[in-house]
């Protein structure tokens, strides 16, 4: 089944060349039956980018999806035109009576400020507070994933020596958990982030599940209130150039990163990187959409509980 999206939304044209099953809104009201309500709240500065990389995960379902998004009105963004985001882009004002299927809280570059000094931490607070009655399931990535185990379970991101940046081998904790059914024993996903939060503050909170952790990375997959709340330490929807993007940008800023571990061929940056983590990419947002959304969510979301 397609996902369902604006005619005019620059990620349509990017995912049809993809040949991606993109269906146009009119054609998908006159289907009978009620397509999956996901709001995406995009706190990522490329935001054209990340619209496209999630579309494209979460188009590799059998379900029909229909996404919303939603930005911040307490920040304006410096890299997205106000046309775009008045185009395509609700606030939390438009939305606060609606109900969800899903949700999806993007990572934002802020992880080196404390929680509180985010300029729109208080309005993150309250769409996050707002989805515990209003969305069935909420996946939370990178910084967003940090920021809701803050939010919700008081756990503090600690700072690391240096940024993790790379592709990372990780091991599964909880292989019988239906949001890594059909995962390898051993997998691969990116990381990108200057912050952490520790394996054993999660271990230590009994509300929180470990699924997969990597040695090198640590945390990856952690899980809470039987998939209700998901947060995901890395950045499975990045593209195969993605980290290289940011490694070149942080070299002209006279930043000396270290080269990306396990992602340029025999670690030479004028080589083009391979994308080794694409297919648990795909399954990890089918799973997320399959069992943590569509087999348990109230047809009528007004029945959310």
């Amino acid at each position: 089944m397609p996902i369902t999206v604006p005619a005019s939304l620059p990620a349509r044209a990017v995912l049809e060349r993809e040949n991606i099953f993109v269906m146009e809104e009119h054609r998908a009201i006159h289907q009978d039956i009620r397509p999956l309500r996901i709001l995406i709240l995009n706190l990522m500065p490329t935001k054209q980018v990340t619209e496209a990389q999630l579309l494209r995960c979460l188009s590799n379902t059998p379900l029909q999806i229909e996404p919303e998004l939603l930005q911040t009105s307490s920040y304006t963004p410096k890299n997205t035109s106000q046309e775009h985001l008045l185009s395509f882009y609700k606030t939390f004002q438009d939305i606060a009576d609606s109900r969800y299927d899903g949700m999806i809280i993007t990572g934002a570059p802020v992880e080196q400020l404390p929680f509180e000094e985010v300029e729109y931490w208080n309005e993150l607070c309250e769409i996050m507070a707002w989805s515990k009655s209003n969305v069935h399931s909420v996946l939370h990535i990178c910084w967003g994933a940090q920021a809701g185990l803050y939010y919700h379970y008081g756990l503090q991101k600690h700072p690391l020596p240096q940024k993790v940046s790379g592709i990372f081998h990780h091991s599964l904790q909880r292989p019988t958990l239906p949001i890594v059914r059909g995962f390898d024993d051993r997998f691969c996903a990116p990381h990108s982030r200057h912050t952490e939060v520790s394996v054993a503050d999660i271990l230590a909170n009994n509300e929180l599940e470990l699924i997969a952790l990597s040695d090198r990375a640590g945390a990856y997959l952690v899980s809470a209130h039987g998939g209700r709340q998901l947060f995901v330490m890395g950045h499975p929807e990045y593209d195969a150039e993605t980290i290289a993007l940011e490694y070149r940008r942080d070299l002209g800023k006279g930043l000396n990163p270290e080269i990306p571990y396990n992602y340029f061929p025999g670690d030479d940056p004028s080589q083009l990187p391979l994308n080794l983590w694409r297919s648990h990419a795909n399954l990890l947002f089918s799973n997320w959409l399959n069992y943590y959304v569509y087999q348990s969510t109230p047809y009528d979301l007004e029945q959310l509980a």
